[in-house]
Order: C-alpha cells, then sequence, then structure tokens
C-alpha cells in the first residue's frame, strides 16, 4: 500500500519537476502583526529602527514606523562618493524579479508634517539590480530606478548608466499625508522594458524601452539579471533623524 502511494505521488508531481517554474508572486503585507512578516529581509536596518504602531495608518489596524538615527546601518562610500546610513524594507530573497517578466508593486507612505526638508540625497523607495560582488564594475552604481525627496522635491529617477535620468518631478506638499504609489515595470536591458507609474491613482509615468544596465563582463551584471525592491529611508550621512511610515504594500506577477 505505501509503495503503491509513493507511485501515484511521483507521478502527480513528476510533471511539475520536469517543467518547474518559480511560483507566481503575490504578496501582501498591511502591517497589521506586532512584529514584521517574512515578506521582508531584516539586514538594511539597525535594531529597533522598524516598529510597528496602530496612530498612523493607511488602511486597517497598522502601519510599519522607520526611523533613521545617524549612523545606523553606516556604510562607507566608495569610490569618493559620500557615506551613507539607511533604515529600509528589502524584500525577501524568494521576492526577486526576474528579467523580462512583468511585476506590479503598490505601497503607500507618510510623510510627517514635521519631516526635515535638506538637500542631501534621500531615496524612499528603490529597485537594485543584482550585482554580486564588492569588487565588480556594478558594486557602486545607483538603483535602475528610484523615488527620491530631496529638499522638498519628489523625482522617480532611472539609472542604466553613470547618468540618471528623471522621468517625473513634483513640488507638491507630501508632508503630513499619505501618498498612494503605483509601478508596473518589466526588467530589461532591451528596447522592451516597460516602467510605468502612478501617483495617488494618477499617471505620471509611462516609459517604454531599456530598463536595466546592460549585462557584460564590463558591467558585471549577471544575464539574465535579477532585480530586488527596497522601501524607507537610504541617505547620505546627516545628524537629524527622520522618521516615515508605510502601509499597504503589494507585489503581483502580471501575465507576460
Amino acid at each position: 500500500m505505501n509503495l503503491n502511494r509513493a507511485l501515484i505521488a511521483t507521478a502527480v508531481i513528476a510533471p511539475f519537476i520536469a517543467n518547474a517554474q518559480p511560483p507566481r508572486i503575490n504578496v501582501y503585507d498591511g502591517f497589521e502583526t506586532g512584529s514584521l512578516s517574512a515578506v521582508w529581509d531584516t539586514n538594511r536596518f539597525a535594531a529597533g529602527s522598524v516598529t510597528m504602531q496602530s496612530e498612523i495608518v493607511r488602511s486597517g489596524r497598522g502601519a510599519a514606523r522607520v526611523t533613521l538615527r545617524k549612523g545606523e546601518k553606516f556604510e562607507a562610500g566608495m569610490n569618493g562618493s559620500k557615506d551613507t546610513e539607511r533604515a529600509e524594507l528589502l524584500e525577501a530573497s524568494k521576492l526577486v524579479s526576474r528579467e523580462n517578466v512583468p511585476y506590479e508593486y503598490s505601497f503607500s507612505q507618510m510623510i510627517p508634517a514635521d519631516f526635515p526638508i535638506v538637500p542631501v540625497r534621500l531615496v524612499i523607495a528603490q529597485w537594485k539590480q543584482y550585482c554580486n560582488g564588492d569588487n565588480k564594475p556594478c558594486s557602486d552604481n545607483s538603483p535602475v530606478v528610484a523615488v527620491r525627496y530631496v529638499s522638498g522635491t519628489l523625482r522617480i529617477t532611472m539609472n542604466r548608466s553613470r547618468r540618471s535620468e528623471t522621468l517625473y518631478t513634483t513640488t507638491e506638499e507630501l508632508r503630513g499625508k499619505w501618498t498612494d504609489f503605483r509601478f508596473r515595470i518589466r526588467f530589461t536591458p532591451a528596447s522592451h522594458g516597460i516602467l510605468q507609474a502612478w501617483i495617488n491613482g494618477k499617471q505620471v509615468v509611462d516609459y517604454k524601452g531599456a530598463t536595466a544596465y546592460p549585462e557584460d563582463a564590463s558591467t558585471g551584471y549577471a544575464n539574465p539579471s535579477q532585480f530586488y525592491f527596497k522601501m524607507g529611508l537610504y541617505r547620505d550621512v546627516m545628524d537629524a533623524p527622520m522618521t516615515l511610515y508605510i502601509d499597504e504594500y503589494r507585489k503581483q506577477q502580471l501575465p507576460e
């Protein structure tokens, strides 16, 4: 009887093993629990920098509070770049995006009314092309897509070389209220890439073309590449602490 069951089980799963594909991604985090969910890796923030709270929420009963203090998760600059510090939620490794596969991301952030307006580099969400090596040419490259908030200006930028391209800019006052972001992205260094972005339901970016760095020995990127998402606070080193709130995160793999 046990042998028959084993043979039946093998017959059932064999086709899936032969045609193994990563499971289709469809995850949601409303930050409703008392601790950070398994959707997130914890190695991009110091202990105590990310907490769950219920006083300021976009929906439901909870949201994440992210606080960055001077020197926390410090990273020395490379090749003449400035030193940085971070408190970011990094998507778990099982959720990394694959090249040529479309995904949709959505999340809400609230920048408090007393948030400092400063001219230093500040990234509140970013997608990085996986480099896999501190000594590779790609080890100090900028994110391929980033949401930046500098001197009170919000920008969506793209990097596919050493030059940054700004796809959207707004000086609208964002502090003291929730902002809803939605992105559709297909990462590829080829011409069929896609980057679409909506802010508070209004489409602000509709880009078609390369959405990744070239992949060869001169750049250090693998072919095909993988891409990972982070959000929170990433900045040049400064004295003043910063806090923002995050809620209603979702990532879905779209039909190809």
